[in-house]
């Protein structure tokens, strides 16, 4: 009886407060024994060249753009081994050659400084994507303290969904959108940041604030609504003094009890789309009133308003980068329309195919940021409140610090992440 003896593959280890991609900016994108392979063919190629071509074309020195294609792939070792490996043969093959001393001379010091440009341009390479890794990794600890992971499960809702900024290299534009379990039910907010940027972040990030603390606060979902308000306006007196451009925020505010009634308030925000035995609907609202930050402009408060939602319906709310997205001919992304080929999926499933559809339909092409929430209620009784298993598939992101376990009062979010 043979037995095979296999030894175990050996792990990197991480070392603690290091960051993976600052690892990854700084690794090797082509193995040590590859990268000497390579470059003892190149180098046996241009020398057999070199002495068939004789001293009337001498193509040794086309060996110096060696150090500078190691430097976009290699690590700093393996490129200052490209250009000692250049130099040596370049100064052994003009040494054994007669000819002028200053073209020799000459010859050599520039490929000593072609080596030593390409070992400093991997240098600075590697800087610079050490740099980005580090302003990345920053931008997600931001997204985390901005936009909570999904899917949230509280006492009365499932919520899952997906965010994508305009800009692929940004984590946060300006949609914002938040689920909070209180004493009260569950409160969900999705809105939409007039403009782009940092000052965008920080309009949102106000507003977030402030429903975060009076969506747990407030038992009336108007006086949630009237603390966002204050919360922009002291935003944009602040952004006034600075010099920055005051901005509004079209939100909708939802509250959920348990029954089949949901609670709304519209502050200039898109409506709904209630998906319900194979069809869709647009949920009708009627006391929409202007977005938050512009309460002055009009003398009508805000008000509630109801609609129903049954226990198996799914409840789709958005930000206008969806309905505004547009294709090569200019129309808009026709919204409702697609909702209805998906209107009996799981919420999964429809995630990932209005998901796909957006990018195809835009080709790939984004004018605004887009997010996208599906809710559904949970059944009376629904057990410990945690991430279901399973919910990894394409346009579901799920916390990466563990199950979701709120408190009694407050927002929900991971047991040992940050709110």
């Amino acid at each position: 009886m043979l037995m095979g003896l296999r030894r175990p593959a050996v792990r990197r280890r991480v070392l603690p407060g290091s960051d993976p991609g600052e690892e990854a900016a700084g690794a090797a994108r082509i193995g040590s024994w590859a990268l000497a392979l390579w470059l003892v063919l190149l180098t046996a190629v241009v020398v057999l060249l070199d002495a068939l071509t004789g001293t009337d074309l001498p193509l040794i020195p086309l060996l110096v753009v060696l150090p500078a294609l190691a430097s976009v792939f290699c690590t700093v070792r393996q490129t200052i081994g490209v250009a000692v490996w250049v130099t040596l043969v370049v100064v052994s093959s003009r040494i054994a050659q007669t000819g002028a001393f200053w073209d020799v001379f000459f010859l050599i010091g520039f490929t000593v400084l072609a080596c030593a440009l390409g070992v400093f341009a991997c240098v600075a390479r590697i800087r610079h994507a050490t740099q980005v890794a580090r302003l990345r990794s920053a931008a997600v600890a931001l997204q985390r303290q901005i936009l909570r992971p999904l899917p949230v499960v509280t006492r009365q809702l499932r919520a899952q969904g997906f965010y994508e900024p305009i800009e692929e290299d940004r984590f946060v534009g300006g949609d914002i959108y938040e689920v909070v379990q209180s004493r009260h039910g569950t409160r969900v907010i999705i809105g939409d940041v007039q403009g782009k940027g940092l000052p965008a972040i920080g309009a949102g990030f106000a507003a977030l604030g402030a429903f975060r603390e009076a969506a747990v606060r407030e038992p009336d979902l108007t006086a949630v609504a009237a603390a966002l308000e204050d919360a922009v306006v002291r935003h944009n007196a602040f952004s006034a003094e600075t010099g920055e451009t005051e901005r509004f925020v079209t939100a909708l505010l939802l509250g959920f009890d348990g029954s089949d009634r949901v609670v709304a308030v519209n502050c200039g925000h898109l409506p709904p789309r209630l998906l319900h035995e194979g069809s869709t609907s647009k949920v009708a609202l009627r006391l929409t009133s202007v977005p938050l930050g512009m309460a002055d402009l009009t003398p009508e408060a805000r008000a509630t308003e109801t609609f129903g939602f049954p226990l198996d319906a799914t409840l789709v709310v958005f930000t206008d980068g969806v309905t505004e997205a547009r294709d090569v001919t200019g129309a808009f992304y026709p919204l409702d329309e697609r909702l209805g080929r998906w209107a009996r999926d799981e919420p999964r499933d429809l995630l990932r195919e209005l998901r796909t559809d957006l990018d195809e339909f835009s080709g790939g092409v984004r004018r605004d940021d887009i997010a996208v929430l599906v809710l559904r209620r949970r059944p009376e009784g629904g057990g410990v409140l945690s991430t279901a298993p399973g919910d990894t598939a394409d346009g579901v992101t799920p916390p990466s610090d563990g199950p979701v376990t709120p408190p009694s009062d407050g927002p929900v979010c991971p047991s040992d992440g940050p709110v």
